[in-house]
């Protein structure tokens, strides 16, 4: 099928605004996933949103060195978060191809609401960063953290980012930014998972995926240097409006569509 240059400029643009929110916060399917089936409802959903995994791929690649560039990485750690990341991302987008994942939103629906009441009534959540865990419990809940939310970005996608973050937040220790630079390493392999998948079962537009790369590589380069500079304060406010914002999208998909 072909596409229209005003199409492709608006996935291209959607795009970068994917990139930019999700280096910061994650999120940024709940821009990029929606804006693509409406402009693009003629294709195959199964290859809009294997196409999609393309740029969040590139967008990841290129937030993730500027945050190795800057903030302090713990390798072994990460490591065998990633690995495990990808097994499960893997398999979360093959079972997506078998099955319906619309059962798992109301549940996400409760845990949203949770993660947006309790991150703003404690305002020194992920503000300073904690050493009081072993490298064992790390590694423990780390594996947790891999397998479940790995599963889901592979499955069902949207918000991904930000339970990463959360995650490293409140099971880790991290603050924001260190929360953050961790998350998009591990987002890094997730992505890589569903991209292998759906490489493997043909389901890439190449056409619309490599534009919309160059976008959105672009948005998560800015987005992850704007992160950075501005730091913990600034992350928590963005990642409060990336969760109302992706609250509002499952309350719709729950609630109203049909």
């Amino acid at each position: 099928m072909a596409v229209e240059w005003m199409d492709l400029f608006l996935l291209c643009a959607a795009a970068f605004c994917a990139g930019f929110v999700d280096a910061i916060v994650g999120g940024g399917g709940l821009i990029q996933l929606p804006a693509a089936l409406v402009i693009l409802p003629h294709f195959p959903v199964a290859s809009v949103i294997g196409s999609l995994k393309i740029p969040s791929f590139s967008g990841t690649v290129f937030a993730a060195w500027q945050y190795v560039k800057k903030v302090s990485i713990d390798w072994w750690l990460l490591t065998i978060v990633c690995v495990l990341a990808f097994l499960a991302s893997y398999s979360g987008s093959l079972l997506l191809t078998q099955v319906s994942n619309g059962f798992m939103k109301p549940v996400i629906l409760v845990v949203l609401t949770i993660v947006a009441v309790y991150t703003y009534t404690k305002k020194d959540f992920g503000q300073s960063e904690s050493h009081d865990l072993s490298f064992n419990r790390q590694l423990a809940m780390g594996v947790i953290i891999s397998l479940l939310i790995g599963f889901y970005d592979g499955f069902i996608g949207p918000g991904a980012g930000s339970f990463f973050i959360l995650a490293f937040i409140a099971l880790l220790h991290f603050d924001f930014l260190h929360a953050s630079a961790h998350a998009k390493m591990v987002n890094l392999a997730t992505n890589l998972g569903s991209v292998t998948l759906f490489l493997i079962k043909g389901k890439i537009i190449w056409l619309i995926a490599l534009p919309m790369a160059a976008a959105n590589a672009l948005g998560g380069f800015t987005g992850a240097k704007l992160a950075i500079a501005r730091g913990n304060r600034f992350i928590r406010i963005f990642f409060l409006v990336i969760i109302v914002g992706i609250l509002i999208r499952f309350c719709w998909d729950v609630f109203v569509k049909k």
